[in-house]
């Protein structure tokens, strides 16, 4: 993989929060957003996240900071929109264009008339409001994680964990798009029907179980026509780039409605993702091997693989939960780290997810979401959900405050983060993934 300039080590910005040590988003990183100033009725626009600011791109466009007649210019021209999707549709290379101007003009050697032009672009991160990134038209969450998969599977089915079809086939399900919601949105405890194993009936009321899910997941940029599929050679020109995603799962009302066709309440009624899509030229630094399969394994199918995508198809991101109870805040005490886990343990690439999606001729469309599914690895502090880290409730974990959790409790905030480092290359994060549970409404109790 080639590297982009963008990525350069060496380059700094004259915005000095995106130069400071550990930043999430410095000139390396430039993620896409929607936003507007906090409090005022302004049209929802394009924005990219440097340090603790976020460039206004219409307002750059605006100024006569983007060359006439050029590529960066034309895709600028998409950013005045409420969503990305116009952007996303505008493919790979404009996107690439627009990021290598952004780079310029809030690189440090940028002319000095045209940092001055630009820090009137500029709007503190505190002083904005964030929305969903995308109108997302259809959102698939998959089962991507091998650990997740046979840990799950060894709760219900000790002998066999794995079913046949799993190390051939990337396994998902078509989520609720619509209840799709940005990070620091509060999430009611579902109601459900749910029936445990001593019960004679089922009943109706909130969910007992409520859990989280760490994910990350993938925009889809440039889709597909109906009927035509996308080669593995080309998955990465059809996807715009990763975000965070909390797939809130009610387990109590996941078991009983499951068979025999998947999930369906126990996971429509919330999904929270990150504001800041982090680009996939962000990420080349970052790209890895793919995980090896085990001895006996079967290779991928050949729709499936590529010596691409077996060399860089993996990305070195660490994801990490961090829970903070109500007990907690009031006490002032800072969130404690449920997970730390890492993307390389994945089974399947967002490549293959992408493409085995659209295998069959159904057709992707710039917008479109695919979560990762739950990322675990083989420790037990890398298990990315309540469910696997308590084992169904019968491990509880210990809180530092003497608190104890089987499974999220009202007034809990769960807050998903993620990074990537390695040596040579400046970190870069995503932002924060957050969201806190309220009880049940009243009236349906």
């Amino acid at each position: 993989m080639s590297i982009d300039p963008t990525n350069d080590p060496a380059l700094r910005s004259w915005v000095q929060t995106a130069n400071l040590r550990g930043a999430d988003f410095p000139i390396q990183n430039l993620p896409f957003g929607i936003f507007r100033r906090a409090g005022t009725r302004e049209a929802p626009r394009v924005g990219v996240a440097i340090g603790a600011a976020i460039l206004d791109v219409a307002a750059c466009l605006a100024a006569g900071l983007f060359d006439e007649e050029s590529d960066a210019r034309q895709a600028a021209s998409a950013c005045a929109m409420p969503t990305l999707n116009e952007l996303m549709s505008r493919g790979a290379p404009a996107r690439r264009a627009l990021r290598n101007a952004i780079s310029a003009l809030l690189a440090e050697t940028a002319a000095v008339h045209r940092k001055q032009i630009a820090e009137h672009a500029l709007v503190l991160q505190q002083d904005a409001e964030l929305f969903l990134p995308a109108q997302i038209g259809d959102y698939t969450d998959f089962y991507a994680s091998v650990h997740h998969a046979t840990n799950v599977g060894s709760m219900f089915r000790p002998d066999n964990p794995l079913l046949p079809n799993y190390k051939w086939v990337p396994i998902g399900y078509h989520g609720r798009a619509s209840s799709i919601v940005v990070s620091g949105t509060p999430v009611r405890r579902p109601m459900g029907q749910r029936k445990g194993p001593n019960d004679d009936v089922p009943s109706v009321g909130p969910s007992r179980l409520l859990d989280y899910e760490l994910e990350l997941a993938a925009f889809v940029g440039t889709g597909n026509a109906l009927g035509e599929s996308i080669p593995i050679e080309q998955a990465n020109d059809h996807l715009f780039g990763l975000c965070l995603l909390n797939d809130w799962s009610a387990r109590d009302i996941q078991a009983w409605e499951y068979q025999p066709l998947g999930p369906f309440l126990a996971k429509n009624f919330a999904s929270t993702i990150s504001p800041w899509v982090v680009t996939l030229e962000a990420l080349e630094p970052f790209r890895m091997p793919l995980a090896p399969r085990a001895d006996g394994d079967p290779e991928p199918l050949p729709y499936l693989t590529s010596d691409d995508d077996r060399a860089y198809g993996g990305f070195g991101i660490t994801v990490e939960t961090w829970l903070r109870t109500a007990r907690m805040r009031d006490a002032g005490e800072p969130a404690v780290r449920l997970t730390r886990g890492l993307a390389t343990d994945l089974y399947w690439s967002m490549a293959q997810l992408l493409v085995h999606h659209a295998s069959s001729g159904c057709n992707l469309r710039p917008g479109d979401l695919l979560g990762s599914g739950t990322i675990s690895g083989p420790a037990k502090e890398s298990r990315g959900c309540l469910l696997e880290l308590t084992w169904r409730g019968a491990e509880p974990l210990e809180l530092p405050n003497g608190e104890t959790r089987r499974f999220l409790e009202d007034g809990d905030q769960l807050e998903i983060t993620a990074f990537a480092e390695r040596e040579g290359a400046v970190r870069i994060g995503f932002g924060r993934c957050v969201g806190a549970i309220l009880p049940a409404n009243a009236s349906d109790v």
